[in-house]
C-alpha cells in the first residue's frame, strides 16, 4: 500500500450538533403549543415545534436517567424525577434548577402530573404509593397507599372543585381518590391489561379509558359505572375525546354524540362513536404502510405503532409519537400530515431533481426546475419500514434507497418502479452511495458492517467489519474512489480504494483520541473526577480508567470521594467498571485499585442488580482466584516483615552498650513455648545439664531426630547470627571479648523460632 501523507487540522471547534432528541419515554406538549418536552436518557429536551430544534436541555447533576417529568399547566414549571430518588424543580427557559427535594418514595417514580391550578403535583411510584406535593408551600400533602405494584398512570379530574385523582397500576383497575379525605372511594374494574390513557368529556361527567387489552370503556362518573365497552381490536396507547362544537364531518363525525379518537399498535388514527361503539373513520395510509387484507394485519409490535396521542386544542391539531420515536403532527379536521421526520435528502447531478426519504416508508421525487415552487413528481413505494437514505446514480436515471427493513433498492426515475433489491444486511441499512463510476453500491448498517454490491449481478462482493457501531456517514471521492466512513463509535476511517476496501490511514481516529486524552487531562487537573471517569469509560480503555481511579485515590478523603464518584455513574458505566476490575485484579500492581472499586460496588449495589450486568457472573468468578493469590502474597510479606523486625531488634540489642538501658523496653520473650538453648562459644553445647535434659526431652521420643543433630543445626544458625551482629557493628577483639558473655545471652534464638515459627530468609527476597 502506498504511503500517503494526510494533513489534518489539529484543533477543531464545534459549530453545531445534530443529535437524537428523543429515545423513548414520556412526551408532553406545552399549553401554548410551541414546545415539545421529551426524555432522552439523563436529559429532558425542549424542542421548538416550528423549527424542530432543541432550544433547551435539562439534565441532573448526578447524570442519572430521568424516570418521569411533568410540565405545569401554566408552562412555568418543570419537575423531573431521577433514579437517585430526587425531585428537581426547574426554570426550564433558563435551564436552572430552582429547588430539589427527596421523593420519599423508596423506588423510582414512574408517573407524574400537575393539576389545572399548577399548585399540586402527583407522583406515582414503583413502590405502589402515590404522593401529592404542594409545590408552592413546598410540602407533601397526601400519601395514598393501596395500589398494587407500579403506579404507571396518575391524572387529576379537570374540574378542580371535585378534587379527585385517578390512578392505575398493575392490577389493571382505575382507582378514584377523594383528596378531601385521602381515601380511595372506588376501583373501576373493566380492563384486563394495563390502562394506558384517560380522557374526560367537557362536562366532566364522562370518562373514557383505553388499554392494551384492545378495548376502550366509557364511564359514567356520577354513578361510577361502565356505560359501554368498545372493542377496538388493537392495543390502544392514547385516546382523545373530540370537541363537540366543531365540524369534523371529514373524519366521520355526523352528529353531536360523543366521539373519540384512538392511537395504538396498528399505527392508525381511528374515530369511534361512543354511544354505538362503531368505528366511523379509519385513517388512510399508502398501500405499503398499512395492512392490505385481513390476513395481513399489523402485529402488536408494529414499529410504526403509536405510543402517545395529544390534542392541541388551540391550533386544532393532533400529535402522535411512533414506536420508532418519531413525532408527527396532523391537522384537523382532515387529519392531513403537517410535520413529520425526513431522514434523507439528495439532489441529482444536474441539480434539477430532489429526492427525499421518510419514516413513512416512502421516497419521493421532486422537481426543482420551477422558479420557486417544488413540485412532487412521484412516490417510490416498496420498503416495509422507514427509508434512511436516498442517492442518485451519477450515470443513469436511477435512484438508490436504503431502509430500516434491512434492504437497499434501485428505482427507475421514469416509471417509479423497483428495478433491483439488495438483501444481505441483518439490520437497518442506514446509508447507501454509488461508487466505481456508478457500477457498484456501498451500503452501511446499524451493526457497523460495510457491504460492496455489484449492480449488474446483485451480488455482495465484499463485507468489511470496520466499525463497532452504526455507520451513519459514507462519502466517496468521484475522481479516485477514496472514501471516508463515520460511525457512532466515534471513529472516522479513510479508505484508499473503495473497490479493494483497503484501509488507508487512521489519523483522524488518532486525532480524536488525542483530543479526548487532552480533555481527560484537563478534567483531572480541574478535579472534575466524575466527568473524567465517565469520559475515560467512554473511550473503553481500562488503563485510562485506571489512571483516573489512581488520581482519585491520591486525594484527601480518597475513600469517600471514590465511593461518591463511582455511585454517581450510570448503570452501563458501572457495568464497564466492574469488567475493568476483573482485568486490573490480575496484576499485583493494580489490585489495590481494583479492590477499592469492588468494595464500593459490592457494598452499595444489591446482588440482584450486579447479576444483571452483562458478563457479571464470569467477572466475579474470575476475581476469586486472583484475590486469593493476592491475600497469600500479602500474608507472606507480613510474615517476612515480622521476621525482619525481629532480626532488627536483636541486632540493636547485640550492639548496644553493656548497660543497655533501652533493652528494658524491648520484648525479648521467646516466641515459642519451648525453652531457650544457651550456647557457649567454644563447644556450642548447652550451658547446663538441666537445660540440656529439658531441651532434649522431646527428641528422646523421636528416634529420627537425634539431639546432637539438632544442636549442630542450632549452632550453625547462631553462628550466622553472631557473624551478622559482629560484622555489622565492627567491634574490636577486646570489645568482643568484654561483651562475650552478653552476646551469649542476647543473640541466642529459641528452638521454636529456628525450627518452625519464622519463614526462611529466602522469603525476604521472594
Amino acid at each position: 500500500m502506498a504511503n500517503i501523507d494526510f494533513h489534518f487540522k489539529t484543533n477543531y471547534a464545534v459549530s453545531s450538533k445534530i443529535e437524537p432528541f428523543y429515545k423513548g419515554g414520556k412526551v408532553q406538549i406545552s399549553k401554548d403549543e410551541q414546545y415539545i418536552f421529551c426524555t432522552c436518557g439523563s436529559r429532558v429536551n425542549v424542542l421548538e415545534i416550528s423549527t424542530g430544534k432543541i432550544v433547551h436541555s435539562i439534565e441532573h447533576d448526578d447524570q442519572e436517567d430521568i424516570t418521569s417529568f411533568a410540565l405545569s399547566c401554566d408552562d412555568e414549571m418543570l419537575v423531573t424525577a431521577s433514579r437517585a430518588l430526587l425531585l428537581k424543580q426547574w426554570d426550564w427557559r433558563l435551564a436552572q434548577c430552582t429547588r430539589s427535594w427527596k421523593a420519599i418514595h423508596t423506588v423510582p417514580i414512574a408517573s407524574m402530573t400537575f393539576d389545572c391550578t399548577s399548585t399540586l403535583l402527583a407522583t406515582g411510584g414503583c413502590d405502589g404509593t402515590i404522593k401529592l406535593w404542594d409545590v408552592v408551600k413546598q410540602y407533601c400533602t397526601h400519601n395514598l397507599k393501596g395500589s398494587s405494584g407500579v403506579v404507571h398512570l396518575v391524572q387529576f379530574h379537570p374540574d378542580i372543585d371535585r378534587l379527585q385523582l385517578f390512578s392505575s397500576s398493575l392490577d389493571c383497575g382505575i382507582r378514584l381518590w377523594d383528596l378531601h379525605t385521602s381515601q380511595c372511594v372506588c376501583v373501576l374494574q373493566s380492563h384486563y391489561s394495563a390502562v394506558t390513557s384517560l380522557s374526560f368529556s367537557p362536562d366532566g361527567d364522562t370518562m373514557i379509558s383505553s388499554g392494551r387489552d384492545k378495548i376502550c370503556t366509557v364511564w359514567d362518573l356520577k354513578s361510577r359505572t361502565a356505560k359501554r365497552t368498545v372493542p377496538v381490536y388493537e392495543a390502544v396507547e392514547g385516546i382523545v375525546i373530540l370537541p363537540v362544537k366543531k365540524d369534523l364531518s371529514q373524519i366521520g363525525v355526523q352528529n353531536r354524540d360523543l366521539h373519540f379518537i384512538t392511537a395504538g399498535s396498528k399505527g392508525l388514527l381511528r374515530v369511534w362513536e361512543a354511544s354505538t361503539a362503531r368505528c366511523v373513520y379509519n385513517q388512510v395510509l399508502p398501500s405499503t404502510l398499512g395492512p392490505s387484507s385481513e390476513e395481513d394485519k399489523e402485529p402488536d409490535d408494529n414499529p410504526r405503532g403509536l405510543t402517545y396521542l395529544f390534542h392541541l386544542a388551540t391550533s386544532a391539531r393532533l400529535a402522535t409519537v411512533t414506536a420508532e420515536h418519531n413525532i408527527v403532527l396532523y391537522q384537523l379536521p382532515a387529519l392531513s400530515t403537517q410535520q413529520q421526520d425526513i431522514n434523507s435528502v439528495a439532489v441529482s447531478p444536474n441539480d434539477k431533481l430532489l429526492a427525499t426519504g421518510s419514516q413513512d416508508r416512502t421516497a419521493k421525487l421532486w422537481s426543482l426546475a420551477g422558479d420557486a415552487a417544488i413540485d412532487l413528481l412521484g412516490v417510490f413505494r416498496g420498503h416495509r419500514r422507514g427509508v434512511w437514505s436516498v442517492c442518485f446514480s451519477p450515470v443513469d436515471q436511477v435512484l438508490a434507497t436504503s431502509s430500516a427493513d434491512g434492504t437497499a433498492k434501485l428505482w427507475s426515475l421514469q416509471d417509479f418502479n423497483c428495478l433491483k433489491t439488495f438483501e444481505g444486511h441483518d439490520t437497518s441499512v442506514l446509508k447507501i452511495i454509488f461508487v466505481s463510476r456508478g457500477t457498484q453500491l456501498l451500503s452501511s448498517g446499524s451493526d457497523g458492517l460495510l457491504k460492496l454490491w455489484t449492480i449488474k449481478t446483485n451480488e455482495c462482493v465484499k463485507t468489511l467489519d470496520a466499525h463497532q457501531d452504526k455507520v451513519w456517514g459514507l462519502h466517496a471521492n468521484k475522481k479516485d474512489d477514496k472514501m471516508v466512513t463515520g460511525s457512532a463509535d466515534s471513529n472516522i476511517t479513510v479508505w484508499m480504494d473503495v473497490t479493494e476496501m483497503e484501509l488507508a490511514e487512521e489519523q483522524v481516529k488518532q486525532e480524536d483520541q488525542i483530543m479526548k486524552q487532552q480533555e481527560l487531562s484537563n478534567l483531572l487537573h480541574e478535579k472534575k473526577y466524575l466527568k473524567a471517569l465517565g469520559l475515560a469509560i467512554s473511550l473503553d480503555q481500562p488503563h485510562t480508567v485506571l489512571s483516573v481511579i489512581k488520581a482519585i485515590r491520591q486525594t484527601e478523603d480518597s475513600s469517600e470521594l471514590l465511593e461518591k464518584t463511582v455511585l454517581k455513574l450510570r448503570v452501563d458505566q458501572k457495568e464497564s467498571l466492574l469488567r475493568y476490575c476483573g482485568v486490573w485484579n490480575t496484576n499485583a500492581r493494580n489490585c489495590l485499585e481494583a479492590q477499592a472499586v469492588l468494595k464500593v460496588l459490592l457494598t452499595h449495589l444489591p446482588p440482584e442488580e450486579l447479576l444483571q450486568y452483562q458478563g457479571a457472573r464470569t467477572v466475579l468468578e474470575g476475581l476469586i482466584p486472583y484475590t486469593e493469590r493476592h491475600m497469600q502474597r500479602i500474608g507472606r510479606l507480613l510474615q517476612a516483615s515480622m521476621f525482619l523486625n525481629y532480626m532488627w531488634q536483636k541486632m540493636r540489642v547485640a550492639g548496644a552498650p553493656s548497660s543497655m538501658s533501652q533493652d528494658e523496653e524491648m520484648d525479648t520473650t521467646p516466641l515459642g513455648p519451648e525453652p531457650v538453648f544457651m550456647i557457649d562459644k567454644e563447644g556450642g553445647k548447652g550451658s547446663g545439664d538441666d537445660q540440656r535434659d529439658e531441651g532434649d526431652s522431646g527428641n528422646d521420643e523421636d528416634p529420627n531426630c537425634p539431639a546432637e543433630e539438632e544442636e549442630e543445626e542450632d549452632d550453625e544458625k547462631v553462628s550466622s547470627a553472631q557473624k551478622v551482629t559482629t560484622n555489622g557493628n565492627h567491634h574490636s577483639e577486646s570489645e568482643s571479648s568484654a561483651e562475650e558473655d552478653e552476646e551469649q545471652m542476647t543473640v541466642t534464638p529459641t528452638k521454636s523460632l529456628t525450627t518452625s515459627t519464622l519463614p526462611p530468609l529466602s522469603a525476604l527476597t521472594s
